[in-house]
């Protein structure tokens, strides 16, 4: 038997995680894996250029959601996704991360019933299976739509598939069934891995005028630092104060922001470009003296890669990074980053890797799929 499963994307984080995930399902004849792109993210820049880096083949559908608040934009993706359910009756749906398009397609998926039964847990079953890649984490702030949108989709997921041990820990404390979480490592990692070489010719040092070593990378994004116009001044200006050069690939939600308040950065100081394309950023990240960021996925990555990295916020879902890692948890506290600056070097020389953050882990959720389809 042959087993369908729809593979939602829909964001540019979740590129990253679901490439290793489509490849590990084509190299299983058991599986017939297809992509769905609600379309969340759709500048070319936050998108395409994220399929041509990672070498993902073209979604079979396109749902082109589009931007919107956040009721709008997650009950679009349902609507446009039921459809899909209804046409390819799958046996799975496989979200990953915290966007709304995981908590979306989850929720159809969970509550969608087909027209034929198949087995799975050794039970007929009537429901595809909700299957969370990156389960389990928790920042404990709720002003956070990702924290909303992590808590619901593991609370109707069958299968949760967990990055770090913490997450284990999370979800047992929410009740869930430990049966339904597996620790299979890290899949933005396998994607890492895979392209590390490809990254190191990209030419985006020279492009950029960059050093190894000597700059600075700076990723700001998060509504709380970016729309609060007196928090992002005040996050510029104290980077823009410490002793490094800075770069700074600006995200298009960011850049709306320093227009309309008419913020300039010092061009001695500052390199500013456009987002850039998965394995320009990958080099970008792995050539900087520190990194200064608010995204999840660059702390997992300057984690891999080495990098000393100071996340500009008040907590964060991936505590493995600070324990094991490289990452340092600021908060926007002038002091704190400047403090944190200062510790760079001693962090770099104190970090671990993660356990299973080894290349592996699509292979292991495949696995384990596998597993319960019987």
């Amino acid at each position: 038997m042959t087993w369908r499963i729809l593979c939602v994307a829909g964001a540019r984080p979740n590129f990253m995680k679901i490439a290793p995930v489509l490849r590990a399902f084509a190299e299983d004849p058991r599986f017939e894996a297809r992509l769905v792109h609600t379309g969340q993210h759709y500048d070319d820049k936050l998108s395409k250029v994220f399929f041509d880096d990672l070498a993902i083949p073209r979604p079979e559908f396109e749902l082109e959601v589009g931007s919107g608040t956040h009721a709008h934009q997650t009950s679009e993706v349902m609507r446009r996704f039921e459809p899909v359910l209804e046409g390819e009756q799958p046996h799975g749906v496989l979200v990953v991360g915290d966007v709304n398009s995981t908590i979306a397609c989850a929720l159809v998926a969970a509550k969608f019933f087909l027209r034929e039964p198949f087995h799975a847990f050794g039970r007929p079953r009537k429901r595809p299976l909700v299957l969370h890649v990156e389960a389990g984490l928790r920042s404990r702030d709720l002003d956070m739509p990702e924290e909303t949108n992590r808590i619901l989709t593991d609370a109707i997921s069958d299968l949760l598939f967990v990055s770090e041990p913490a997450g284990i820990a999370n979800l047992a404390r929410e009740g869930i069934d430990p049966d339904r979480a597996v620790f299979v490592g890290n899949v933005m990692i396998d994607t890492l891995l895979a392209a590390r070489e490809r990254a190191a010719a990209s030419g985006v040092l020279t492009a950029l005028g960059l050093r190894e070593g000597t700059y600075g990378l700076v990723t700001l994004h998060r509504p709380s630092n970016v729309d609060d116009l007196e928090v992002l001044r005040h996050l510029l200006s104290t980077l823009e104060a410490l002793d490094v050069p800075l770069v700074f690939p600006v995200h298009p939600r960011t850049r709306q922001r320093m227009a309309a308040a008419g913020f300039t950065l010092a061009p001695d100081r500052w390199v500013v470009c456009e987002p850039l394309g998965y394995l320009d950023f990958l080099r970008l990240q792995a050539a900087a003296r520190v990194v200064f960021t608010d995204s999840g996925g660059v702390q997992e990555e300057t984690t891999v890669l080495g990098v000393p990295c100071i996340t500009l916020r008040d907590n964060t879902e991936r505590p493995i990074t600070c324990e094991q890692g490289t990452n340092q948890v600021v908060g926007t506290s002038r002091a704190a980053i400047v403090d944190a600056f200062g510790r760079i070097d001693e962090i770099r020389r104190a970090r671990r890797v993660p356990e299973k953050w080894d290349g592996k882990s699509a292979q292991r959720i495949v696995a384990a799929l596998a597993a319960v389809l019987v």
